[in-house]
C-alpha cells in the first residue's frame, strides 16, 4: 500500500510536470513568431532603432537604458526593431536586452531585423574602390550576425545584407550587387546546411532605385539573381529628402497659392508625399514582376525629420516640422498596415551623433518620434493623452509631450512649402 502510494504520487507529479512543461512550451511557441508570421503583420508593428543618446557612438547605450527603450516601444505596439551594423556592442546588447525582458515577463515580444555592413575596399577614403569589397571588414559584419542569429533564434528573425550598400549616391563605400549577392547566398546555404535557422529571412536594405525602381543603371543580372536570392526585397523610400533633390511634386502650383487656407496647402503637399512614396514602392514592385519573379516587398525606411538649419528648413524646403511628421507616419502606417506592408519608420528616437558635420539642428539628428530626452513629439501626443506610457521612462525622464502639449506654439514652427516661382 505504501508503495501503490508513492508510485500514485510519483505519477501525479509527473503529469502535473509535463502539463505545465507542454503549457510552458505552448506559451513559448505563442511568443517565438517566423518572419513570415511576424512581416506584413499590423499586430507587429516595424520600426528603425538606434537608441544612441550622446554626440557620439563610443558612447554605448546600457542595457539599462536600452531596457527602458524597449518597454517604451513595446507600449506603441512595436514588435520588429531594425538595427544596422555589428562592430560596436549595440546590437548584441539590444538582443541581450530583449532576451532579459522577455526572462522577466514571459509575454514580451520582440523581434529584430539584425543589420550587418557592407563596405567597398577603402570604404570611408578619398578613394574607394567600388568594384571590390573590404572582404576582411565584410567577413567579420557577417559572422558576427550568425553568431547573434543562432544565439538567439527565438529574437533574430531577418539578416539583411548591407544598408543602403548599392545605391550610388553612398560614394563614401557603396558595393556593386554581386557582392551583396555574395553574401545572400552564404547566408542562404548556411540554411540549407541546418548552420542557421531555416525559418530565418535574408534580404538586403537598400534604395527603392537600388532594386531596379528607377534608373535603368542599376538594372542587371546580378541584381536579377540577387532578387531571386533574397526571401523578401527590403526597400527605402525618403520624400523628404527628395522635398529637396526632386521637389517638383512638393511644391504648391502658383496657381492655387490663392485658394486655400496655409493648413489646406500643407495637407496638400503632404497628399503628394504620399502619392510620392506611393509610387516608388510601386516602382519597385513593378521592376520585380516583370522580371517573372514573386517576392514580397517590405519598406526597410521611410521617415520625416522635425527639425533642419538646412536644406529642410525655413532656408531649405520647409519641410521639417512636427506636424508634417505626424501627417507623414498617420498616413504611413494607415497604408502599409492596410497593404499588409512591413514598415520599418524611421526612427524610434533622436540620434544626436548622425549629423556628419556636428551640426546639432541638422535633420540627420530629428528622425525620431521621441526627442533624446524621452519628450514625445506630435505624433505621438494623443499615445501619451491614452497613457500607454504612463509608469515609463527614458534617461530617468517621464514620458511627456514636446512643446509642453500647446498646439498653438507648434504651430509657430510649422512652415508652408512654396513654389519656386514664389522663392524667386
Amino acid at each position: 500500500m505504501k508503495n501503490l502510494l508513492i508510485y500514485n504520487v510519483v505519477l501525479l507529479l509527473s503529469i502535473s510536470i509535463l502539463f505545465f512543461s507542454c503549457e510552458n512550451k505552448n506559451k513559448r511557441v505563442l511568443v517565438n513568431k517566423t518572419a513570415l508570421e511576424i512581416l506584413g503583420n499590423p499586430n507587429y508593428l516595424a520600426i528603425s532603432y538606434g537608441g544612441y543618446r550622446e554626440k557620439t557612438r563610443d558612447i554605448q547605450p546600457t542595457i539599462f537604458e536600452l531596457k527602458e527603450d524597449m518597454k517604451i516601444l513595446s507600449a506603441m505596439g512595436v514588435k520588429i526593431l531594425r538595427t544596422y551594423n555589428l562592430q560596436l556592442d549595440q546590437a548584441s546588447n539590444i538582443l541581450k536586452s530583449i532576451r532579459e525582458l522577455k526572462l522577466e515577463d514571459s509575454s514580451f515580444e520582440m523581434y529584430v531585423k539584425l543589420g550587418a555592413w557592407i563596405d567597398c575596399e577603402n570604404a570611408w577614403t578619398s578613394n574607394p574602390n567600388h568594384n571590390k569589397e573590404d572582404e576582411s571588414a565584410n567577413s567579420i559584419e557577417i559572422q558576427k550576425a550568425i553568431i547573434l542569429a543562432n544565439k538567439y533564434p527565438d529574437i533574430v528573425k531577418i539578416i539583411a545584407v548591407g544598408n543602403e550598400a548599392m545605391v550610388q549616391w553612398a560614394t563614401s563605400y557603396y558595393v556593386q550587387p554581386s557582392v551583396i549577392l555574395k553574401w545572400v547566398n552564404h547566408l542562404q546555404d548556411l540554411k540549407n546546411k541546418d548552420m542557421l535557422p531555416k525559418d530565418l529571412w535574408i534580404t538586403s536594405s537598400d534604395n527603392f532605385e537600388s532594386w531596379g525602381g528607377g534608373n535603368s543603371i542599376y538594372h542587371s543580372d546580378d541584381l536579377t539573381a540577387l532578387i531571386n536570392a533574397v526571401d523578401y526585397v527590403s526597400m527605402h523610400t525618403y520624400a523628404f529628402h527628395d522635398t529637396h533633390y526632386n521637389p517638383k511634386f512638393w511644391e504648391p502650383r502658383e496657381s492655387i497659392i490663392n485658394e486655400f487656407s496655409e493648413m489646406e496647402l500643407i495637407k496638400k503637399s503632404m497628399k503628394n508625399v504620399f502619392s510620392y512614396t506611393v509610387s516608388q514602392y510601386n516602382s519597385v514592385k513593378n521592376h520585380i514582376v516583370s522580371l517573372g519573379i514573386n517576392k514580397p516587398v517590405h519598406i526597410g525606411e521611410l521617415g520625416w525629420a522635425t527639425v533642419s538649419n538646412g536644406l529642410y528648413g525655413k532656408n531649405g524646403s520647409h519641410a521639417a516640422d512636427e506636424f508634417k511628421q505626424a501627417l507623414y507616419f498617420e498616413k504611413m502606417r494607415e497604408w502599409t498596415n492596410k497593404e499588409k506592408i512591413s514598415c520599418f519608420y524611421f526612427e524610434a528616437f533622436n540620434e544626436p551623433w548622425k549629423d556628419s558635420t556636428g551640426n546639432l539642428n541638422g535633420s540627420e539628428n530629428h528622425f525620431g518620434l521621441f526627442t533624446v530626452d524621452g519628450k514625445a513629439k506630435y505624433t505621438l501626443w494623443e499615445s501619451v493623452d491614452n497613457g500607454i506610457f504612463n509608469g515609463l521612462t527614458r534617461n530617468g525622464n517621464l514620458i511627456d509631450k514636446t512643446y509642453n502639449g500647446v498646439f498653438n506654439d507648434l504651430l509657430q514652427d510649422v512652415l508652408i512649402p512654396e513654389s519656386t516661382k514664389l522663392k524667386n
